[in-house]
């Protein structure tokens, strides 16, 4: 029986992550070509998820130093900004994340985010009405491993408080997330939802041979929650 769901958060909590202005307008501010901006996050992403790059500062700081540009401090914390919202705008949460999530909690079903991220996520996520219903989250950033490093799903396990073999992932497939977690003895299916399809990921899971779903209702069949109704 199940006690526990964790989901991954971009392109499964979130619509298909798909890149906008925000990124631009953040190459503007901090003085660099927005094309190399954009090229320098692509390069940069797995040594940044595992919070190689330091704080938020520091990291934006490193990043326009390989750019070959000096930002002032001021322009560095307009930037941080502009990664705040941009993450919002890029990646809005699916209309039945927070149902799906409230039908969980009320079937007394534990739920955890565990996302591999730069520092935004755990920046942002605390405002949002989506962190009421998680009783974990996991950072790549935080905990110095990336999906599917089997210490992302322990410490998920962990601060859940329950056997990985209780406990549900739900992913798009990012980071090889759904065979990491099957390795570490969860039970992982991939959401397959309609949007998906040219979003931004990063070692996608293209050989995933288990099940699958094409919408977030879904769970609360597999969890063993009500479904939601209206």
């Amino acid at each position: 029986m199940l006690e526990a769901v964790c989901f991954d958060y971009f392109n499964t909590c979130t619509s298909a992550v798909r890149r906008g202005s925000g990124h631009r307008w953040t190459a503007e501010v901090l003085g660099v070509d927005s094309a190399a901006w954009v090229a320098t996050l692509d390069r940069t992403y797995d040594d940044r998820v595992r919070g190689a790059y330091g704080s938020h500062l520091a990291g934006l700081r490193r990043l326009c130093g390989e750019l070959g540009v000096e930002p002032s401090l001021a322009q560095l914390r307009a930037a941080a900004e502009l990664r705040l919202a941009t993450l919002m705008d890029d990646a809005p949460l699916r209309p039945e994340t927070i149902p799906v999530m409230r039908s969980l909690r009320d079937a007394g079903l534990r739920v955890a985010v565990v996302s591999d991220c730069w520092w935004e996520l755990p920046a942002a996520l605390p405002r949002t009405p989506l962190a009421e219903f998680f009783d974990a989250a996991v950072y790549s950033v935080q905990v110095g491993h990336a999906k599917p490093h089997p210490v992302m799903y322990a410490t998920a396990c962990a601060q859940l408080g329950v056997d990985p073999a209780r406990c549900l992932y739900v992913g798009d497939g990012g980071g090889r997330e759904l065979s990491g977690a099957t390795r570490f003895g969860m039970a992982a299916v991939q959401l397959r939802a309609p949007d998906l399809g040219g979003h931004l990921t990063f070692h996608a899971e293209p050989d995933w041979r288990g099940p699958s779903i094409e919408s977030l209702e879904e769970v609360l069949a597999l969890a063993g929650a009500p479904m939601l109704v209206g």
